[in-house]
């Protein structure tokens, strides 16, 4: 039974990430509405199949909509979409978001919120990062393996450093933690998003460039040394653009990737599976904030060139074969 009193949530993006968080808001009672494309013939029919530690649950039925023009106005839009999906928002955004309501950016990368600032009003925007392990493994169907923390704020085109959290962010978390979600309002999204990059840039790009999981990654000594490497200039770049990291920050994203469950990058998995990677938001946007302040990135800008390399031999393979 929803409750009218709760938020109202829209999902852009129901695979993996939107499946699982807006399965969550949904069981929970509150009025979810997801935009599906090719699965939203299946999830009327069959629901939405979610395995989770945090318990497995089938929904049904489901608000399922194929095109966002036709979705209801919410009060939140969770926008789960990949990056390299960016240039549909102008057409994905207005529906949902039509009387005023607020989006929830939870991408990977950095400056991922400019475009939807653009469409809606900075004044409307929060970003946020997911440290999440979960992939889709079949029509309407998300398997959720391990972690799954959102953490997020108030969007600042300025990347500046607020003192508090942001009252309505502190109130959006409130109502995903109702949904069992482990989810936090911070007061500084840039710091949040660097952190997440001293992840996403080593193991999402070696992972490709080296044919291997992040376990593997973690449990050689060479390539988690190099990680390390990557990580530290990361750190600094972090630090330069007046976002220090905790002096901790490195070891402990290292410890928890030596815990995590064996895992599959979601690069890694664009790549196999012929899809773009988000090269532009999680290694091209860093480089030319760390330039921009003077910092050089070696490790990086190499890792960058590689995956750049491998994207268009991917592409041009693909075009010679749809010739």
């Amino acid at each position: 039974m929803k409750n009218m009193n709760k938020r109202s949530f829209a999902v852009i993006g129901a695979g993996a990430l939107g499946g699982l968080y807006g399965g969550m808001l949904a069981k929970a009672g509150f009025d979810v509405h997801f935009l599906f494309r090719s699965d939203a013939d299946h999830v009327r029919k069959h629901g939405l199949k979610v395995e989770s530690k945090w318990g497995d649950f089938q929904l049904s039925p489901v608000n399922v909509y194929d095109r966002a023009e036709v979705m209801p106005a919410c009060d939140v839009t969770i926008l789960a979409l990949k990056t390299t999906q960016n240039h549909l928002l102008p057409e994905l955004l207005p529906g949902p978001t039509g009387t005023g309501g607020s989006v929830l950016v939870l991408q990977n990368g950095l400056n991922v919120e400019t475009q939807v600032a653009a469409i809606v009003g900075p004044g409307r925007v929060f970003g946020g990062c997911c440290f999440l392990c979960c992939n889709k493994v079949g029509p309407g169907h998300v398997r959720h393996l391990d972690y799954g923390r959102i953490v997020f704020a108030r969007y600042d085109s300025k990347h500046d450093s607020p003192a508090e959290v942001d009252p309505q962010a502190r109130s959006i978390a409130a109502d995903l933690q109702a949904a069992g979600i482990d989810a936090h309002a911070v007061a500084d999204l840039w710091l949040t998003r660097w952190r997440k990059l001293m992840w996403n840039i080593p193991f999402n790009g070696l992972s490709v460039v080296l044919n291997a999981t992040t376990q593997e990654l973690i449990e050689d000594a060479a390539t988690a040394e190099l990680a390390r490497a990557i990580m530290e200039e990361v750190a600094t770049a972090s630090a330069a653009c007046g976002h220090l990291q905790p002096a901790d920050a490195i070891d402990q994203t290292l410890q928890h990737t030596r815990q995590m469950v064996p895992y599959d990058s979601s690069m890694r998995l664009d790549y196999l599976a012929g899809r773009p990677m988000e090269l532009e938001a999680i290694l091209k946007n860093p480089l030319v904030a760390a330039a921009n302040m003077g910092v050089a990135m070696p490790n990086v800008r190499m890792l960058y060139q590689q995956l750049l390399f491998l994207q268009n031999q991917a592409s041009n393979t693909h075009r010679i074969a749809a010739q």
